[in-house]
């Protein structure tokens, strides 16, 4: 049987519709933030164990026909894979796709831009969880943050109109840099999104009292911004809350994955770098896709293990429970 385009297939047994596929590219990253990766002694994937640009095509459209219309490529640093912008153009063709996003820290993105957007790509999630030269090297293990603000000059001036600022919120470090970011995002007209800090780090460092909470973020911007206007959810799905700040345009978001987990709307899959399905961030279980992929197999077979996955997500991450185990694989090795 072959599944119709764009027919939902991918739905758990919690009546979750999955339309929405993060696909990493690359395990690796030029940067080192700590709250993704250690320091140094990393072990990258070797370059056999990627899927190549037409494995992660073939993927796609396999996944599209089962209902999926929105792709993120994600990393690692999905611009340190070169010529990643083939790959959009290729994805670009698949007729059931609506968006393609990247998340990148676009410190390579000022030469790349431009190729990007030609190749079809619609929107940036772009990380900055700083404006200060030292914190941003305290982070990143590594000095570029100039290089990020001259990748997003070039993304505006290649003409994307929706980018997106991820900062992640750690506790004892974020809170002098949450009005000068607000700031930012207001003199360049992006809309800047908060992310709690999540336990997906490969050194151990975290704890649920590292984590700055989206509301107590929302009460220091308004004290310094005044009050926010909620701004009605487009997408049930999304995981971010957005507000309208004070001057009216420009749009703040935070993602409580810690605090107030969004599990129940959850409509996200991911592909690993090494062709591996995780139907959540926090899974411990995989299905591998790269093994039967190579082997010849045909795209019943694929549909097969995909919809194995969709029927094994939990109910939720089930981030504070007990029992709760931080996933084996770190950020950079899943894909955000």
């Amino acid at each position: 049987m072959t599944s119709l385009p764009g027919k939902p297939k991918l739905i758990d047994a919690f009546g979750r519709v999955h339309t929405s596929l993060r696909l990493s590219v690359t395990d690796r990253c030029n940067i080192r933030c700590f709250y993704c990766m250690p320091s140094e002694n990393i072990e990258f994937l070797p370059k056999p164990e990627v899927l190549t640009f037409e494995e992660l095509a073939r993927v796609v459209r396999v996944f599209a026909r089962m209902g999926i219309s929105k792709i993120r490529l994600t990393g690692g640093e999905p611009l340190v894979r070169r010529d990643v912008a083939v790959l959009v153009a290729a994805l670009r063709t698949i007729e059931t796709i609506d968006e393609i996003a990247m998340t990148t820290n676009a410190m390579l993105l000022a030469d790349k831009a431009t190729e990007l957007r030609r190749a079809g790509l619609d929107r940036l999630n772009i990380s900055l969880d700083t404006l200060d030269q030292k914190q941003f090297q305290e982070i990143t293990r590594r000095d570029g943050l100039q290089a990020t603000l001259d990748g997003i000059a070039a993304a505006k001036a290649a003409g994307f109109d929706d980018i997106r600022l991820n900062a992640v919120a750690v506790k004892g470090m974020i809170e002098s840099q949450i009005v000068p970011l607000v700031g930012f995002a207001i003199d360049n007209q992006l809309t800047l999104r908060f992310i709690e800090f999540m336990p997906l780090n490969s050194t151990g460092r975290w704890h649920e009292n590292d984590v700055l909470t989206g509301s107590k973020i929302r009460e220091i911007v308004e004290e310094h911004f005044g009050e926010l206007t909620p701004v009605p959810r487009e997408d049930i799905s999304q995981p971010a809350t957005d507000f309208l700040i004070a001057n009216g345009s420009t749009q703040i978001g935070f993602i409580s994955s810690v605090s107030e987990p969004f599990c129940a709307s959850c409509n996200r899959l991911r592909i690993t770098a090494d062709g591996k399905i995780r139907n959540c961030l926090f899974s411990h279980a995989e299905w591998d896709l790269r093994g039967p992929l190579r082997e010849g197999a045909g795209d019943e077979q694929l549909e097969s293990i995909i919809l194995d996955s969709v029927a094994a997500k939990k109910k939720a991450h089930g981030i504070g429970d007990e029992q709760f185990r931080k996933p084996v694989r770190a950020m950079y090795q899943i894909g955000g």
